[in-house]
């Protein structure tokens, strides 16, 4: 097992990333943070959400800036509000017994964008955005990439799914000059291999982490058989054994989600939902009401939970199996975090065994039926 010690970080670091509870490495950050620090070039990681990916390209970032360059010289592109929260937090503990100042901005869509004009106006190291947020303040001119050095695209396949490819594409043209790029993918569609041609070298250097490896082995995967008018009594059931644990249910609609955060509002269940319509400030304030525990379930659709970092959840319900097996990875992992158990369990109707017969084999995994 190597050290963060042994790939080439900071005592310093070391030091703020401990604190966070982090003390190994994952193996995104074995492979990826010895190439990112010690030369400089481009990069293709493909790992999922939750192998530890942000210190993997955050910790390089950090120890790249130059403190006393007032310039932007990273900027990180992730897709959601959420996402570049999280990031910008995390980058901020990491530094945390670091002597030089290294200053982070996050800019996001749903928050008045002076206010984010006037932070850009102090002295910034980095920019962590969303693509849309970013190109605003590009057509504005209050923003200068001039500098960067590095570009890092975050979850660049959920960017693309969410419909962000134009502003990506804009994004990499204007930047480009010699800044190196860092893409971090769960999945390589034709898009992302398109993006990677156009505008990343052919000599970048590519990492993959096993993806049998990505279904956290502390998670045990149920199904139960039920019929469409007795799936919600089914869920029912299942809460009622569980009583205080909590847990969040995945619907693949914004329809579906909505329905069923009703039906168990009427069952005197403590739900909160979130789905794509949502005003910002009312997915903060349900995301905060479950983060706090005032709601014990949240009803989310694949997207809207996207960035979601809750602890000690005890479970996910699949309402319906996901149409994406990628999705399937991402909501299982919601739960069984920092080496505690899970169960991840799924509403199937009869047709749907052999889907997950299929998702067994792909990813490796042993599901039980539970009567």
């Amino acid at each position: 097992m190597s050290t963060f010690k042994d790939l080439g970080v900071a005592k310093e670091y070391i030091q703020g990333i401990k604190e966070l509870g982090i003390k190994t490495p994952t193996e995104i950050q074995e492979k990826a943070i010895p190439i990112l620090l010690k030369t400089n070039t481009d990069f293709v990681g493909l790992a999922q959400t939750g192998t530890g990916k942000t210190a993997a390209f955050g910790l390089p970032i950090l120890h790249k800036i130059d403190a006393n360059n007032k310039a932007v010289q990273a900027l990180i592109l992730s897709p959601t509000r959420e996402l570049v929260q999280q990031i910008k937090k995390q980058l901020f503990k990491f530094t945390k017994y670091v002597d030089d100042k290294i200053f982070v901005e996050a800019v996001y869509g749903g928050e008045k964008i002076d206010r984010q004009i006037k932070n850009l106006q102090r002295t910034t190291h980095i920019i962590v955005a969303t693509p849309g947020r970013l190109i605003d303040l590009i057509e504005r001119g209050e923003v200068n990439l001039k500098e960067i050095k590095m570009l890092v695209l975050d979850e660049a396949d959920e960017m693309l799914s969410m419909g962000f490819k134009l502003d990506l594409n804009r994004i990499l043209k204007y930047t480009s000059g010699n800044r190196n790029t860092w893409l971090f993918s769960a999945t390589m569609p034709d898009e992302i291999q398109k993006i990677i041609k156009t505008y990343m070298s052919s000599s970048a250097k590519r990492v993959e982490i096993n993806r049998n490896f990505l279904v956290n082995a502390n998670i045990s995967h149920q199904y139960i058989k039920t019929t469409i008018k007795e799936k919600t009594d089914a869920i029912i059931d299942f809460l009622e054994k569980r009583n205080a644990e909590r847990g969040i249910i995945f619907c693949r609609t914004k329809a579906g989600t909505q329905n069923l955060a009703h039906q168990l509002k009427e069952d005197g269940f403590s739900v909160g939902a979130l789905e794509g319509d949502m005003q910002q400030k009312e997915r903060d304030k349900v995301m905060r009401a479950f983060k706090n525990e005032s709601i014990q379930y949240l009803i989310s659709t694949d997207v809207s939970a996207r960035g979601i970092d809750v602890s000690n959840l005890a479970f996910v319900i699949h309402h319906q199996l996901p149409e994406q097996l990628e999705y399937y990875t991402h909501r299982s992992g919601r739960t069984a975090r920092a080496g505690k158990r899970g169960i991840s369990m799924a509403f199937v109707l009869p047709y749907e065994v052999e889907r997950i017969h299929q998702i067994q084999k792909e990813l490796n995994i042993k599901f039980t039926e539970v009567s």
